[in-house]
C-alpha cells in the first residue's frame, strides 16, 4: 500500500459510506482495482471508517448533544421518556444492540467471507438494489422521526445486522428499514445516520486495539491518518448532499447502481 492508495481509499469510504451503495462493497472493488495485497487492509479498512465516524459527529454534534443531555436528565429526574430527544436516545440504543451481538458471536465467520470478497461485493450489491427497490415502490413514506417509537427502532436494528456482512451496505440498509416502518426519507435517513455512531465507533476502538498490538504500527500510521482524514472531509460533504438529495429524489438512482455495479463485478471478477 502506498500514501496514494491510502488516500485513494479514504475518499472512496468518505463517499460512499453514507451515500447507499455499501462502503464495504466499493472499498473491496477498490482495493482490487488497485492490486492491493497487505495484511494490514482489513485494519486499515476499520479505521478509515473512523474518519467517517468523526464526520458524522461533526455534523450531527448539535443533535448528539441535545439527545445525550435529554437523555441523562430524563434519568436524573426519573422521567426518562418524557421528551422527543430522551426517547430517541433510547431508541438509539436498541437499535444498536442487534448488530453489536451478531456481531461479537459471528465475528470469524464475518471475517471469513473477506475470502472471496469480489463475489460478497457483488452479491450484497445486488442484495442492496432490491433491498431499496421494494421500499421505494411499498414504503408508506407518511411518518417523521418524531414519531418513532420501539418498534421501529428495534426493525432498524435488525436490518442493521445485514450490514455487518461484506458488500452490504449499512446506511441503505437501515435506511430501508426506518421507511419499511412508514418512515419518509430524510427521517429514516436521519435515524439511520445517528444510529450509525455508536456500532461503527464499537468496531473502530476493537479494531484500534489490533492495530496497536500489530507489528510495524508506527511505519503505519501516516497511512491510517491520510486515509482516516479523506474519509472525514469527504465524508461530511457526501452527509451534506445525501440529506438533501433525499427530500427530492427517490432511491430508486441508487437501487439502480447497485445493480449495475454488482452485475459488473460478478461478471468481470
Amino acid at each position: 500500500m502506498t500514501l496514494l492508495h491510502a488516500l485513494l481509499l479514504g475518499i472512496i469510504q468518505g463517499l460512499t459510506e453514507f451515500i447507499p451503495v455499501s462502503s464495504t462493497a466499493h472499498l473491496l472493488i477498490g482495493q482490487s482495482v488497485l492490486r492491493i495485497v497487505d495484511e494490514r487492509i482489513f485494519s486499515f479498512n476499520v479505521i478509515v471508517q473512523l474518519g467517517t465516524v468523526f464526520a458524522l459527529l461533526v455534523f450531527f454534534w448539535k443533535d448528539y448533544w441535545h439527545i445525550a443531555r435529554a437523555f441523562f436528565l430524563g434519568i436524573w429526574h426519573k422521567k426518562p421518556f418524557e421528551t422527543h430527544d430522551t426517547l430517541l436516545g433510547w431508541l438509539l440504543i436498541v437499535a444498536t444492540i442487534p448488530a453489536l451481538i451478531v456481531g461479537y458471536l459471528m465475528k470469524d465467520v464475518i471475517e471469513t467471507m473477506f475470502a472471496d470478497p469480489l463475489t460478497q461485493a457483488g452479491v450484497r450489491l445486488l442484495m442492496s438494489a432490491i433491498l431499496l427497490g421494494l421500499v421505494e415502490r411499498f414504503g408508506r413514506r407518511t411518518r417523521k422521526l418524531e414519531s418513532a417509537t420501539w418498534w421501529d427502532a428495534l426493525a432498524v436494528g435488525f436490518f442493521q445486522v445485514l450490514a455487518l456482512f461484506p458488500g452490504a451496505s449499512r446506511s441503505g440498509t437501515t435506511i430501508a428499514g426506518g421507511m419499511a416502518r412508514g418512515l419518509d426519507r430524510p427521517s429514516a435517513a436521519r435515524f439511520a445516520f445517528l444510529m450509525s455512531a455508536p456500532i461503527l465507533l464499537a468496531a473502530g476502538a476493537y479494531e484500534s486495539l489490533k492495530v496497536i498490538e500489530m507489528s510495524g504500527t508506527r511505519a503505519f500510521l501516516p497511512y491510517l491518518f491520510t486515509g482516516f482524514a479523506a474519509a472525514a472531509v469527504v465524508g461530511w460533504l457526501s452527509i451534506k448532499w445525501l440529506l438533501g438529495f433525499l427530500g427530492k429524489r427517490s432511491l430508486y438512482y441508487f437501487a439502480a447502481y447497485c445493480a449495475i455495479i454488482g452485475a459488473l463485478v460478478l461478471v468481470l471478477r
